[in-house]
């Protein structure tokens, strides 16, 4: 048997081997891998290699090998869910580097950061001013969570004690120009309801690159021409315009009627029809 063959053999071999080893050793991007976590993987890389090239010639040993490391990989990691101090000894501690609006130093020291770098690291998380920021925490993965201070958070609804209904997924019914039924069934639509919405936009199903429905029933279109502007469905819009146009005609109408009993029964349907509208601008207007 030549050893063209061989190392393609190996090849076919290993390459379903480190399928299967990294199905199982991975766990998110290599952005979030630890330092440890990486060198695993670099090590396991390199095994295959070699053995691929067959400069590790016994094809068991390095396979013993490759599983012997992959294996201790495996087990440190379930060590680490179980102990906080293994964890800690394997993948680190997570470093305070600002603290109730104020650098810790020691911190940048230990982690070897410069004012510069740290600097840099806000501004990648869309922080400019460091008076804005009241803490910052190195991972262990070298990544920086900032948390702003109280005042210089963005509001939510939430805070401002306002309700807004939850967003379902949202799912694409159109790719490459292709109807996805799956799509239109999850959001209990279908192909005669997506016709019809084309044909309102003006637009043909050939043209259509991608097309998803949001949670409130919106068709976002992308078009293969991309000199075209995408078309949009403005259907919360009309119905926010129709309402607040039935509330105007309720006290139009009460301020042409003589009759006292007609205006009373006009100021009251546009008032309570002004509350519901206060209800829904949120959703409609988002």
């Amino acid at each position: 048997m030549n050893i063209e063959f061989m190392i393609l053999l190996r090849t076919i071999i290993l390459l379903f081997v480190t399928l299967i080893l990294t199905r199982i050793l991975g766990r998110g991007s290599m952005s979030n891998a630890t330092p440890f976590n990486f060198i695993s993987y670099v090590v396991i890389a390199i095994i295959v290699s070699l053995m691929s090239l067959n400069i590790i010639t016994n094809f068991f040993l390095g396979m013993i090998i490759l599983l012997t490391w992959s294996l201790f990989s495996i087990a440190l990691d379930y060590a680490c869910m179980k102990s906080k101090w293994v964890h800690d000894m394997v993948n680190g501690k997570e470093r305070i580097l600002i603290k109730d609006g104020k650098v810790m130093e020691e911190s940048l020291s230990e982690v070897r950061f410069t004012g510069e770098e740290l600097l840099k690291e806000l501004r990648n998380k869309g922080v400019f001013n460091l008076a804005d920021v009241e803490f910052a925490i190195m991972e262990t993965t070298g990544d920086i969570n900032v948390g702003l201070k109280s005042d210089k958070v963005h509001i939510t609804p939430h805070d401002l004690g306002i309700k807004i209904p939850k967003k379902a997924q949202t799912q694409t019914v159109i790719l490459d120009g292709n109807v996805l039924d799956r799509g239109l069934t999850n959001m209990g639509l279908n192909q005669g309801w997506l016709k019809t919405k084309l044909e309102g936009m003006g637009v043909t199903l050939e043209n259509v690159f991608i097309g998803q429905i949001d949670s409130s029933g919106d068709l976002y279109l992308d078009l293969f021409d991309d000199s075209l502007e995408s078309p949009k469905s403005n259907t919360k819009e009309l119905l926010y315009a129709d309402l607040e146009k039935a509330e105007a005609d309720f006290m139009s109408f009460a301020l042409e009627t003589e009759d006292k009993e007609a205006k009373a029964m006009y100021i009251k349907n546009a008032e309570k029809l002004k509350q519901i509208i206060e209800r829904l601008k949120l959703y409609l207007l988002r």
